[in-house]
């Protein structure tokens, strides 16, 4: 049995610790790496299980790649699986994080990487787009299902909406639909929209002198309430070490988020950037600490609620709602990322190479990514 949970211990380090390597692009492409690890090479979840647990890491704030890592963790190898998972995931991002301060506070300026990452991009891409594929047939198998989809698809590019709002709207509309005749029995109450669904403006402060203590609780206070995308991450960095603490400049800050951006693994560790430039190493180390923290805590809490979730009709519906809208803001990214990753023929062929790759031979995403950098360097060498 020890042996047993041995085995399974290694199995999750060594993924994670490979994906923590590789896995560029941002959530949307880690879920699909994930995806293809996971559920089609090693049969460790079903896609029912896989998009039960994307739904919850988005009900929770916090890294949602991240806490995917933690969740198959904790399914595969128990309280050590949870913690390793996390672990090897974020670790390889931050290490390069900290290579990538040191350059920036020694040379003022972060080593460019456009011609790795011109081929890697649209790698990212076809990535998404199976992942997309395999589990929207799972998730939209319901008429009711699929439309919503689509409306939150459309919403998110039409309506100035939260998606934040649309992911929980998703899941209600799901929910009412399809109880609409328990709705007619149930008592409803007023339902209030919390209130950190927006983002309070902060007045310039005058800078205050830099604690350490300070820096950990204010990185461990938005990993702990953070909801969204980087763009939402960089609002709450700005309001915080900017405007409110006059500890960066935004210069520092937009670098800090590019150092973020061009490094695997998770956008999280922009705050091991910010930490490394105020208090060096150990500054480093803190703030990754601090942002990081919530997740596995907020993992540990949800995990074993997602198994009751299904056995409630009402909590049930709600949660195949969630999982719609999360695709659907999946691919409204993608759709994002394919604008500023396809910029011209060999990026397309590239990024449809790939996906065919993908579908018809099922290709390992890692060795795509190494094909995708290999590819990226070779046409900006013939250029």
């Amino acid at each position: 049995m020890e042996v047993s949970r041995l085995h399974r211990l290694k199995e999750v380090a060594g993924l994670f610790l490979k994906l923590g390597f590789t896995a560029f692009g941002g959530p949307a492409a880690h879920t699909g790496m994930m995806h293809a690890e996971i559920v089609q090479r090693r049969g460790w979840l079903t896609d029912q299980e896989f998009l039960d647990l994307l739904g919850a890491t988005n009900l929770i704030p916090g890294p949602n790649s991240t806490e995917m890592a933690i969740h198959v963790g904790y399914l595969r190898a128990g309280w050590p699986g949870l913690i390793t998972a996390g672990l090897c995931f974020v670790t390889p991002a931050m290490l390069m994080v900290l290579a990538l301060a040191w350059a920036y506070v020694r040379f003022g300026a972060v080593p460019q990487a456009q011609q790795l990452l011109y081929g890697i991009k649209p790698v990212v891409i076809a990535i998404i787009v199976q992942a997309i594929w395999n589990l929207g047939r799972k998730a939209t198998r319901t008429v009711f299902l699929a439309a919503c989809g689509i409306v939150i698809l459309a919403s998110y590019f039409l309506l100035p909406i939260n998606e934040i709002v649309l992911l929980f709207g998703g899941g209600l509309a799901i929910m009412l639909l399809e109880n609409l005749q328990r709705l007619r029995k149930a008592m409803i109450s007023e339902i209030s929209i919390p209130t950190w669904l927006g983002l309070s403006s902060i007045p310039a402060a005058v800078a205050t002198a830099f604690s350490m203590p300070i820096m950990f609780l204010t990185f461990l206070k938005i990993g702990a309430i953070l909801y969204g995308s980087g763009y939402v991450l960089l609002a709450f960095l700005r309001a915080d070490f900017v405007q409110r603490l006059g500890w960066l400049t935004d210069r520092q800050l937009l670098d800090a988020i590019a150092v973020g951006q061009v490094t695997p693994g998770p956008l999280f560790t922009s705050a091991t950037f910010i930490g490394y430039i105020l208090g060096g190493i150990p500054g480093g180390l803190l703030a990754t600490l601090g942002i990081f923290l919530p997740s596995f805590v907020f993992v540990a809490i949800s995990n074993p609620l997602i198994p009751r979730m299904r056995n409630s009709i009402w909590v049930s519906s709600f949660l195949d709602g969630v999982n719609v809208a999360a695709l659907s803001l999946m691919a409204a990214v993608t759709v994002e990322l394919g604008r500023a990753s396809l910029v011209d023929w060999p990026t397309i062929m590239m990024a449809l190479a790939s996906l065919a790759l993908l579908l018809r031979f099922k290709v390992n995403s890692t060795w795509l990514i190494v094909g995708g950098a290999l590819a990226g360097l070779a046409v900006a060498a013939l250029r």
